[in-house]
């Protein structure tokens, strides 16, 4: 199945380090980041789960949930879990789900192919509040991600949903954004005096 932005992100129920979930109902009116992880007790992934779990207050911030899923078990993922709190001083404080059957790995085309094995690749998936998948980021085995960039992404997209702006290369949060090509020069004006060359402080800032 090939998911594109704006799809609706496929529901489905499944176990977890924290029971049973309904994804559409654990999502809430909140949004998510899914992670898919190659395996338990990797070296990368385990550096990236003590990251996340230390990122918990940033995410929360902007309404944002972390779970992560692998094609281990429950069991496997509890175990490692300790391990991640043991050699990255961070507890899990997000759910882990239980893909043996890669049920969710194959509804979310996590699988690599041409890989030689059945496991997950480094896919994020962030799902707004209705639902609807607003960004992709597929990473290879060897790389870990860059979580920083990720809570960017959200900022901006949070940021453009409520003002009729974009984001330049390199934005961070608080620098300069774009007016909205979509708006006429009039209209610009009128929303974002003086916008010059139709750049403008942040709106919310």
């Amino acid at each position: 199945m090939s998911l594109h932005l704006g799809d609706t992100a496929p529901n489905f129920t499944a176990d977890t380090t924290e029971g049973e979930i309904d994804f559409h109902e654990w999502l809430g009116d909140g949004w998510g980041m899914l992670m898919s992880h190659p395996a338990d007790f990797t070296p990368v992934c385990t550096t990236e789960l003590g990251a996340v779990g230390g990122l918990k207050e940033r995410f929360a911030q902007r309404n944002v949930k972390a779970i992560v899923v692998s094609v281990d078990s429950v069991d496997d993922h509890k175990r490692w879990s300790a391990d991640i709190e043991e050699t990255q001083g961070q507890a899990v404080n997000f759910p882990i789900i239980g893909d043996s059957d890669r049920k969710v790995a194959e509804l979310y085309d996590m699988i690599h192919p041409n890989a030689g094995d059945t496991s997950t690749v480094r896919s994020v998936f962030i799902i707004d509040s209705n639902k609807k998948i607003r960004m992709t980021l597929t990473y290879p085995k060897s790389a870990g991600r860059n979580f920083d960039e990720i809570l960017r992404v959200i900022d901006s997209l949070q940021l453009t949903d409520n003002y009729k702006v974009t984001t330049p290369a390199n934005w961070q949060d608080g620098d300069d954004v774009i007016v909205s090509p979509a708006l006429s020069n009039e209209e610009a004006e009128k929303l974002f005096p003086p916008a010059g060359m139709r750049m403008t402080k942040q709106p919310n800032k």
